[in-house]
């Protein structure tokens, strides 16, 4: 009887192996701050792809008749500039260049540091090698190290965006380097090697899908600084050159009449600091999505509804 009845014991239900992607996507979903951010930069990027569309006024189109008026000049929902141009478009059209020079820049270093983290752990030689080199370039502070670069190779977006990506992977390379010190003593590592399985498929096949999660994380924190960075070599004349609309140049241009029309200036900048904010929440959030120590909380209300 009582091996009946223990047979017919339903056997516990075998909780699925949840992916990075599972945890990112319920961790943004379940943090409301992570929404809005979400949100916010999913406009950004909207706007400045239909910006051809959306804004009212060719972005260097001046009407000297109206320079320096304020927000809520008829026509004009967020009033013109020093030259007579239009805020609201020369703001649209400049949300292309802010978030490329955002983006773009930390991708490309994700894509050149993440290798060179993983080669630097699986080979101590050349890991000794990478580090060094990568501790003079962390001897400069980032935004300096941009500035001095950028300056020696001449003003020009591409110039200011080879500047930030040098910049930026000394700091991401030795986050993949940790990250992959910590992994290459795991078992599973330990029984690749026991099988002769090559080097490059151990570090691309085993390692990188468990590294890389270190790297995203790290690149989403990192944007908002990227975003200042270029703003302010935009600012300093080293970047993107006037007339071309960017946040970082129209705040520049404002700068001098800060007093007599501040909204030239308080616009674009306080465009900026939404979109570093933006970027700084959602990082945060993608963080604690990836943490192993964190995003456990994501399924257990999953698993107390079982």
């Amino acid at each position: 009887m009582t091996i009946a009845a223990a047979n017919t014991t339903p056997a516990p239900k075998r909780i699925p192996r949840r992916s990075n992607l599972y945890f990112v996507w319920r961790g943004v979903l379940g943090d409301p701050v992570a929404r809005i951010a979400a949100a916010i930069i999913a406009g950004m990027v909207l706007a400045a792809i239909f910006a051809p569309w959306i804004a009212p006024w060719p972005p260097n189109e001046a009407n000297p008749e109206l320079r320096l008026m304020p927000p809520g000049t008829r026509g004009h929902l967020l009033g013109l500039d020093n030259q007579g141009r239009d805020i609201l478009s020369r703001l649209l059209y400049g949300a292309r260049l802010t978030l490329l020079c955002g983006i773009l820049p930390v991708l490309i270093g994700a894509a050149i540091s993440v290798p060179l983290g993983l080669l630097g752990a699986w080979y101590r030689g050349m890991g000794a090698v990478i580090m060094r080199v990568m501790d003079v370039l962390f001897a400069f502070p980032m935004a300096l190290l941009a500035i001095l670069l950028a300056a020696l190779m001449g003003p020009g977006i591409a110039n200011m965006m080879i500047a930030l990506v040098v910049t930026l992977i000394p700091y991401n390379t030795r986050v993949v380097y940790a990250a992959a010190c910590l992994e290459r003593e795991q078992a599973y590592v330990e029984a690749a090697r026991a099988m002769a399985t090559p080097d490059m498929k151990i570090l691309l096949v085993e390692m990188l899908p468990n590294v890389v999660a270190a790297s995203v994380v790290y690149s989403c924190t990192i944007i908002g600084a990227v975003v200042i960075t270029a703003a302010g070599l935009s600012f300093l004349g080293l970047g993107v050159q006037p007339p071309t609309a960017e946040w970082g140049i129209m705040t520049s241009e404002g700068r001098s009449f800060i007093f007599n029309a501040p909204h030239i200036a308080a616009i674009p900048g306080l465009a900026i600091t939404v979109l570093v904010m933006a970027f700084n929440l959602l990082g945060d959030s993608l963080r604690d999505s990836l943490d192993p120590r964190t995003r456990l909380r994501l399924v257990r209300p999953a698993k107390e509804k079982r």
